[in-house]
């Protein structure tokens, strides 16, 4: 059986617990034995991790010791994938560059806080969005900055009066790239729980997950 792990904690405005009470099931159906934790001392662990298929990050505005963050990234570099969405992944750790590199972005602004905005499907033939339409979503929209070697698949424009100096940015949402051997796949979407009753975003994340994992 693949093996998944979720590390939870960190700023509770972006709701971990729930967040995890939602996709650790359907990791479950997916077949996986998932193993939650509250505590970033279980990537110091390297024989554990080894044996991992996923490792799903969900700690925003948090700290990471160096030598947690050091099992972290051997463990994507040597096949394990990663999988995560909006500051659970992309706002972890802001001193940490080399965790930033291997995400592929970090988190910078969100003009006007929580807003409608779409999000449109740049990508038709990826598995992670195929049959998914443009859509919108009533949360925060990520201005972001973003590694160009990420492989794109969703995007969104920036319409605002906060920072009109954006107007027309075209930002990428979904991404996927690789560490070494591992996969990694990122959403910007999350903010809460409840923006996961989105269908699209609630599939995508599923769909990523699965790509990302070994």
């Amino acid at each position: 059986m693949k093996k998944a792990l979720m590390v939870f904690g960190g700023w509770e405005g972006h709701e971990p617990g729930k967040c995890v009470d939602i996709f650790a099931p359907i990791l479950g159906e997916e077949g996986f034995d998932v193993t939650l934790s509250d505590t970033m001392d279980v990537y110091l662990d390297a024989d554990r991790m080894a044996e991992l298929s996923l490792v799903v990050p969900v700690w925003t505005m948090g700290t990471i010791e160096r030598e947690q963050e050091k099992g972290l990234l051997e463990a994507i570099r040597s096949g394990v994938g990663i999988a995560g969405w909006h500051g659970g992944m992309a706002d972890a750790f802001r001193n940490h560059t080399e965790y930033q590199f291997m995400v592929g972005g970090q988190w910078v602004a969100h003009p006007g806080g929580v807003i409608d905005y779409e999000v449109n499907v740049v990508d038709h033939e990826d598995p992670i969005t195929r049959g998914i339409q443009d859509f919108r979503m009533h949360s925060e929209q990520y201005y972001m900055h973003v590694d160009p070697s990420n492989r794109v698949l969703a995007t969104t424009t920036f319409r605002t009066t906060v920072a009109p100096w954006v107007n027309g940015c075209v930002m990428p949402v979904v991404w996927k790239r690789t560490w070494g051997e591992g996969r990694v796949f990122y959403s910007s979407l999350g903010h809460v729980a409840r923006d996961f009753d989105v269908p699209e975003a609630r599939e995508i994340q599923r769909r990523g997950m699965l790509w990302a994992s070994r």
